[in-house]
C-alpha cells in the first residue's frame, strides 16, 4: 500500500524515532508499504518517520547499472547504528520530504554500520560512496534531522525564503 509522505515543515519530521522491538507481521507490512511508497515517488531511500511512523526503520534501494531498482537489491534496515565513519565526500542530495530541492551536503565517504533485518538478525557492513551517503541521510531522519539542516547559514536562509514562496504558491 502506498502511504502519504509528509513534507517539510511538518513537525513530525523533527521527532526522534524509537527502537523496534517486535519483528512481526506488522513490521513486515510496514517495510512492504515503505518500498511501494518509495518506488512510487522515485526515491532511493525512505525512513518510517517520513510516512508518520516514528520507528527506527529505513529502506535503501540504489539503482543498478541500468538505472533500475529491483526488490532483490532492497536493503531493509532496522535499529541502525553507525559504528565508524571515515573520509568525507560532497554529494548533491534530495529528499522525498523536501520535494524538488537539491543541494550539496558533506558526509562521511565510508561507514561501518550495524543493524537488524526484518527478522531481527543482526547485520554488520561497510558501506562506501552513495550507499554510505544514503544510509547517513536516512539515519538522520530517525534522529529528527533533515539534510537542509546541514546547509550553510546563507544557503539555509535562501532555502527557507524560497520554500515559503513555494508553499504560498500551492495554496
Amino acid at each position: 500500500m502506498i502511504r502519504e509522505i509528509i513534507t517539510y515543515p511538518n513537525k513530525l519530521l523533527k521527532q526522534k524515532s524509537t527502537p523496534v522491538v517486535d519483528f512481526d507481521d506488522k513490521l513486515h507490512s510496514l517495510l512492504d508499504d515503505m518500498y511501494e511508497t518509495m518506488i512510487s515517488k522515485n526515491g532511493i531511500g525512505l525512513a518510517a518517520i517520513q510516512i508518520s511512523i516514528p520507528l527506527n526503520v529505513l529502506i535503501i534501494n540504489l539503482p543498478n547499472e541500468d538505472d533500475e531498482q529491483t526488490k532483490d537489491t532492497l536493503i531493509e534496515i532496522i535499529n541502525p547504528k553507525i559504528i565508524e565513519q571515515k573520509g568525507s565526500m560532497l554529494y548533491t542530495e534530495g529528499c522525498l520530504s523536501v520535494p524538488e530541492y537539491f543541494d550539496d551536503v558533506s558526509r562521511a565517504q565510508k561507514i561501518e554500520v550495524q543493524y537488524q533485518d526484518r527478522d531481527g538478525k543482526t547485520i554488520s557492513c561497510i558501506y562506501e560512496d552513495l550507499m554510505a551517503i544514503a544510509f547517513q541521510h536516512e539515519c538522520d531522519h530517525l534522529k529528527g534531522e533533515l539534510f537542509i539542516e546541514k546547509l550553510s547559514f546563507l544557503k539555509r536562509k535562501k532555502f527557507e525564503k524560497d520554500w515559503k514562496k513555494k508553499l504560498k504558491g500551492k495554496k
